[in-house]
């Protein structure tokens, strides 16, 4: 049969994809211009402080040291003057993340720009579909993934807002006005981090089963996952990209949660944390592990998106639905299909697809009937 017209559902899609991608860029790529702006100042700066010398800098290294006084308030650092891990942690910040972090989103959209421009959208090798289906994706999977990917937006946009915002967007909006955006942005991000972590949670305990490393991952690298030529190695459920991604969540995600919940638990006083110190040290080495594995997941979560979206023809038609194609589902993912031919799992064309429930099941066109 001739393959359809794209349907007004698939264009609103498309439409609603490339606008995150522009409204992106165009975040993004301003950096460059501040970054060249943050090296300027940072070199007279120190220009600056060469220059003059403290006739009391030994006093002054003690007290930067953490040297304790006497002070009648208590609690943990009251004699301190200066608390030396929150001033290295100012120094970091201002430093290597602020001078390097950024080029770590702008190279990876750059990279994708790029990739698109020259080679374009993975699309299927077939001129026509047989509107055979195969269920990829339940609906409980897909609910754990839309509530984690929209979260994980809004935790990208406020945490790069607040982490960054002082030097890019103050000159936008204004110190009044970024004060504003900081202080919405602050309460979304510890709102919603708590759900994204328990989405995280769940994709690690639904799919760790699919995502032990094969031999057929080894193959698909040496093959370039299929993103340059025509050539389509094989793969299971999970090719060895979507694995690498998941082992990313299991690592890099799994420490950005869990230093995101050390820093916000003592807004909480009434609630203790079980092997969790919330301790001053403890938080600032927190902040570090969470601001550089942020960044450094937001931009491969770009590569992760793109794929998944403009990047490969019918991919985003399986998480929005819950089935792909026959033909797509052959090119990509070979030896799952076969697996789901030999179960009897591929609807033929007017088969029904909603017995597929939270369980997994799936109406099998041989017994005519529901199976796990």
């Amino acid at each position: 049969m001739a393959k359809s017209k794209m349907s007004k559902s698939k264009r609103r899609k498309i439409a609603l994809w490339s606008t995150f991608l522009v409204l992106s860029l165009s975040l993004a790529l301003p950096l460059a211009s501040y970054s060249i702006h943050w090296l300027g100042a940072s070199a007279s700066a120190q220009d600056a402080s060469n220059a003059a010398v403290n006739p009391k800098s030994k006093f002054w290294k003690q007290v930067r040291g953490g040297a304790e006084g006497y002070s009648a308030v208590k609690g943990e650092g009251a004699n301190v003057l200066v608390q030396s891990g929150g001033e290295d942690w100012r120094q970091f910040r201002e430093g290597p993340i602020m001078k390097k972090a950024p080029w770590a989103i702008v190279g990876m959209a750059v990279l994708l720009l790029l990739y698109h421009l020259f080679h374009g959208k993975n699309r299927l090798d077939v001129n026509s579909l047989s509107g055979r289906m195969v269920p990829r994706w339940n609906t409980f999977e897909r609910m754990v993934h839309w509530i984690t990917a929209f979260s994980f937006i809004a935790l990208a946009i406020t945490g790069i807002s607040m982490l960054l915002g002082k030097q890019l967007l103050i000159p936008v909006l204004g110190p009044a006005g970024f004060a504003s955006w900081a202080g919405i942005s602050m309460s979304v991000h510890n709102l919603i981090g708590p759900v994204f972590s328990i989405g995280i949670a769940l994709m690690i305990v639904m799919w760790i089963w699919h995502n032990f490393p094969t031999w057929t991952d080894v193959k698909w690298f040496a093959k370039g996952g299929g993103l340059f030529g025509k050539a389509h190695p094989s793969a299971g459920r999970m090719n060895g990209g979507e694995k690498v991604w998941f082992w990313i969540l299991m690592t890099l995600g799994v420490a950005v949660c869990i230093s995101g919940i050390i820093m916000v638990a003592p807004i909480y006083p009434q609630i203790n944390i079980p092997f969790i110190d919330t301790s001053r040290g403890i938080m600032q080495q927190a902040t570090i592990i969470h601001a550089v594995g942020a960044v450094i997941w937001t931009a491969i979560a770009l590569g992760h998106i793109y794929i998944g979206t403009a990047g490969t023809e019918g991919a985003l038609e399986g998480m929005a639905t819950g089935y792909v194609s026959e033909e797509w589902a052959n090119q990509h993912h070979d030896l799952w299909f076969e697996k789901m031919q030999q179960k009897g799992k591929v609807l033929l064309p007017g088969e029904p697809r909603g017995a597929q429930d939270q369980a997994g099941t799936v109406y099998n066109r041989q017994t005519k009937h529901t199976t796990t």
